[in-house]
């Protein structure tokens, strides 16, 4: 199944538990800047701008939070 998009609504979702990075301060201030004004939580922000970079280098996966909600790279 590698390499297809996955379009199964009733994928279930799981965990990820991310621990131990260490940032400069100036770069974490940012960070949660730059998600408060997105109305997202730093962690929210993070696996956004993870997934849209998954998506640009033509990794598929059915969405981010829930399926579909992020859109393919093209």
């Amino acid at each position: 199944m590698r390499g297809d998009v996955v379009t199964d609504v009733r994928e279930t979702k799981r965990f990820l538990m991310l621990q131990g990075a260490k940032v400069t301060s100036s770069f974490r201030d940012t960070l949660f800047d730059a998600a408060n004004r997105a109305g997202m939580t730093p962690n929210e922000f993070v696996l956004q701008a993870a997934a849209e970079k998954l998506a640009a280098s033509g990794r598929h996966f059915s969405g981010l939070f829930n399926p579909g909600d992020i859109e393919e790279a093209n």
